[in-house]
């Protein structure tokens, strides 16, 4: 706990400390200058920094709000941008060239991890989160859940995958005893969702991508906001297994 409200102190030092570089901090990430890079990084376990043009917009800086988005209930996880002008006294153009991220390639992703000297450069699609997410999933060893995704259920995903089908009624007595140990009713009913979807995984193999298509349908008709919480919790937890159960992280 102390550990993250240092964290947390340490953000809002940054936000007051840092000069505007012109446009509007997505939400749940920072924007770094040369003044502060260095100390902002060396106090995460990872850090997801993009280097992109000044007023980034469009379909790329949706997907970089996407993998924001998904990294706010890890706290050893952050996500920061660094914003290079090419004009004036170009800002920031220092620590482009320093970690070799060219304006032609904007946005570049690069993750810096604790205990390595170099960072890892994303060579995938920019304009898919879910690669982004696997990128940092796998290149920081951090688990990353969608909100409302519980972190030892998805790892029972994992496991699932990789467990021949004679075997895993032992992963659904495992999930039964799991889905017990939640107190709160948001979290019991997404441990329900992860039981029963990996039951009907079992009988229909392609369930996740047909269940993801019917409540995408039903989240864009005419529901309560409250039922629509809960279908894009249900989604969360299905782009989850998605993820999980396609490709190896």
């Amino acid at each position: 706990m102390l550990q993250i409200g240092a964290k947390l102190c340490l953000t809002i030092v940054i936000f007051l400390g840092i000069k505007d570089v012109s446009s509007e901090t997505v939400q749940g990430s920072i924007l770094l200058n040369s003044g502060v890079f260095d100390k902002v990084i060396s106090k995460f376990k990872a850090v997801l920094v993009k280097f992109d043009e000044t007023y980034p917009y469009g379909d790329k800086q949706d997907t970089f709000k996407a993998v924001v988005e998904a990294t706010l209930s890890q706290s050893d996880i952050l996500c920061a941008e660094v914003q290079v002008a090419d004009y004036g006294e170009k800002e920031n153009a220092d620590i482009a060239e320093k970690y070799g991220a060219k304006k032609d390639d904007f946005p570049v992703y690069k993750l810096f991890v604790e205990g390595k000297e170099e960072p890892e450069t994303y060579k995938g699609d920019v304009k898919k989160a879910d690669d982004i997410k696997k990128f940092l999933i796998r290149e920081s060893g951090l688990w990353l859940g969608l909100p409302s995704c519980l972190e030892d259920f998805d790892k029972l995903v994992a496991e699932f995958r990789k467990t021949p089908d004679d075997k895993k009624a032992e992963i659904f007595t495992k999930a039964e005893e799991l889905a017990q140990k939640y107190t709160t009713e948001k979290d019991k009913r997404a441990a329900e969702i992860y039981v029963k979807t990996m039951k009907k995984l079992v009988e229909t193999p392609e369930f996740v991508d047909t269940e993801i298509k019917r409540v995408e349908k039903l989240k864009d008709g005419k529901v309560s906001d409250k039922k629509k919480e809960q279908l894009n919790d249900r989604l969360n937890i299905l782009t989850s297994f998605q993820m999980r159960l396609k490709d190896e992280l």
